[in-house]
């Protein structure tokens, strides 16, 4: 079986013609089980989230910002393994028919196999993977196995990305480029910034991939001052406190269908 590496690009496609960005949605498996996580996922693709990035939970997420940590932290206290996150790929894809793509560190894939990772992803009905601590120049590997299983590999650029850089990121990857709207770990901020914007600029000129922001990104209004701009807006640590502060799991379904209602108005909303 292939990858859905079409269906992502046909949803960003899609999107740009309704004149939108597109609402990308993180949940990292495993949390609060495995079996919530997939329920949270579906809740969010079924209130409005076009695409959803599943997370893989590591024991030392240096990207990763306090909330998604203490998500992490619970997710493999409970034991969660690789094979749960392919099974919540393919529940969630199967039940919803939205892309959903794995986002994570290098080292579990690695160990896992890299053949291995991506066939399976590929078999549960995966789009792609973000590799936010791959570099470019040792990421063949992955590309030749990712192209072969019909999946998407997503770079992560930043700020601090010279031109050069971004080049040859754009050229490399392929589905989008995942734009870190500032520099530090992921969380919620008060203000997108003006770097998101000028770093949506400087990617797309580099290449012809769609540009999608995350980081910093969560309530409506800022996923509209981003959808302005970019071609899709990521929102995680939202989601994931929303999970973390519900009562009792029927809350925390509400609340991030909620919450999904709200940013799916808000890439809606034109701002200017």
């Amino acid at each position: 079986m292939s990858g859905n590496i079409e269906l992502l690009e046909d949803t960003l496609a899609r999107t740009r013609e309704e004149g939108r960005a597109a609402l990308i949605a993180y949940l990292p498996a495993g949390f609060p089980t495995v079996d919530g996580s997939i329920e949270a996922i579906k809740a969010v693709l079924d209130a409005g989230a076009d695409i959803v990035e599943v997370g893989l939970p590591h024991s030392d997420p240096v990207l990763d910002g306090p909330v998604i940590q203490t998500a992490d932290d619970i997710a493999l206290r409970g034991g969660l393994k690789i094979a749960d996150v392919l099974r919540t790929v393919r529940e969630a894809h199967q039940a919803t028919g939205k892309p959903v793509l794995v986002m994570t560190y290098w080292n579990p894939v690695d160990r896992y196999g890299v053949d291995r990772f991506a066939q399976e992803l590929a078999d549960a009905g995966g789009a792609g993977c973000i590799l936010p601590d791959l570099p470019v120049q040792e990421a063949d590997p992955w590309r030749e196995h990712a192209a072969k299983h019909g999946l998407a590999t997503v770079f992560v650029v930043a700020p601090s990305s010279r031109d050069a850089r971004l080049a040859e990121i754009t050229a490399a990857g392929s589905g989008f480029v995942y734009a870190a709207s500032l520099m530090g770990v992921t969380g919620t901020r008060d203000s997108v910034g003006e770097q998101a914007r000028a770093l949506v600029v400087r990617t797309r000129a580099a290449g012809p991939l769609p540009v999608c922001v995350g980081i910093g990104v969560s309530d409506a209004a800022q996923a509209a001052e981003v959808a302005e701009f970019a071609d899709g807006v990521i929102v995680g640590s939202a989601f994931v406190k929303r999970l973390l502060d519900a009562p009792d799991a029927a809350a925390g379904l509400d609340a991030v269908r909620a919450l999904t209602a709200e940013l799916a108005g808000g890439v809606r909303r034109r701002t200017g």
